[in-house]
């Protein structure tokens, strides 16, 4: 199984750049999305910037997997 987890662009630097993935800075290359702007969400795999995703839905994806890791930690 894969996951992705949704983050903030920070800044980029030709194709790659830094995203917060909730409260940690991680790098991201964003070849496969050229036009992604620093303030935006975007889904993060394996390095890559995969998508860019809504702002209140990666919010509450957040909420979800930070509610879901307390019950299980």
């Amino acid at each position: 199984m894969c996951v992705s987890v949704p983050g903030q662009v920070i800044e980029i630097d030709g194709t790659s750049g830094k995203v917060d993935v909730a409260g940690n800075t991680v790098e991201a290359d964003f070849s496969f999305l050229p036009d992604v702007k620093p303030g935006e969400y975007v889904l993060v795999h394996a390095g890559f910037a995969i998508q860019k995703y809504d702002q209140a839905e990666a919010l509450e994806t957040l909420r979800l997997l930070r509610e879901a890791y307390q019950v299980t930690s």
